[in-house]
């Protein structure tokens, strides 16, 4: 029953709601910041967000004043679930959609990440899942197994550098492209901890990584990649497609999610 899935708090070693939440009754929210979540079932309950430690159930921008206090709320009013911006500032929507002061959506169910703040380097993600709401086709229902991609295996390096590289994707920007190489070993060197990045040095690294998914020989994934390499000499232009279809390939397996910005100090408060 859902009324036996008491309100809970999620774990900070919970790294990210895109592939999925634990069992839960159907209608269970559960939001997820940098710093930890919450989970609460569909009954008249209100879970807010921001960055007023004492006052929100999930903290976000903690130390940025481009965050409110209470920045937004998920309140389930007895039918629904809905999401309302308590902020004089946009919350960012998937598809450049924007959450206006004092407006609201009602959640549909699934995964919706949230993003919020002043600019692209200095933004805090959200995330929120909504559990087992979605109206039931070809026998499949409510309590059905979701079917989640497998991901890749990366080690910590390449998982950093490919952050560097898919930020712009991450952050859910306009018509995102890769960066530069040059602007990838900026990045990595602005990272907390690291130093010593040049563009060659990264680019090898993500090199050494496509020749691997093109090959398929991944421990996670065998099945080999197609347009992810190209011919020696090839134009930069084209090495940028190439890492373009790279990126989405671990998009879309939720290799990459937003919560990795935090390699890069982008979420880590």
């Amino acid at each position: 029953m859902v009324m036996e899935f008491a309100p809970s708090v999620l774990p900070v070693s919970m790294r990210t709601l895109a592939g999925g939440v634990p069992a839960a009754p159907p209608g269970t929210l559960f939001l997820l910041g940098a710093l930890g979540g919450y989970s609460a079932p569909s009954r008249p309950y209100t879970l807010f967000f921001g960055r007023d430690e004492d006052n929100v159930h999930v903290l976000v921008g903690r130390g940025d004043q481009h965050i409110s206090r209470r920045h937004g709320e998920v309140a389930f009013d007895g039918q629904e679930w809905r999401l309302r911006n308590l902020s004089r500032l946009p919350i960012q929507l998937p598809g450049d959609s924007l959450l206006l002061a004092g407006c609201e959506i009602v959640l549909t169910g699934g995964y919706l990440p949230l993003f919020m703040g002043a600019s692209r380097h200095r933004q805090h993600l959200v995330e929120i899942y909504l559990a087992g709401v979605s109206p039931a086709d070809d026998g499949v229902t409510s309590g059905s197994p979701t079917v989640l991609p497998t991901p890749y295996e990366l080690g910590e390096v390449e998982r950093l550098v490919l952050t560097a590289l898919a930020q712009r994707y991450l952050r859910q920007e306009s018509r995102p492209q890769p960066l530069s190489w040059n602007d990838v070993a900026d990045e990595l060197n602005q990272a907390p901890g690291e130093s010593g990045w040049t563009a060659h040095r990264a680019a090898n690294v993500v090199t050494t990584l496509r020749r691997q998914l093109s090959a398929g020989k991944n421990p996670n994934r065998k099945e080999p990649v197609d347009g992810i390499m190209r011919a020696e000499g090839a134009a930069e232009p084209l090495g940028n497609v190439i890492n373009h279809t790279l990126i989405l390939e671990l998009l879309r397996t939720t290799t990459l999610a937003p919560t990795d910005l935090r390699l890069l100090g982008g979420l880590d408060d």
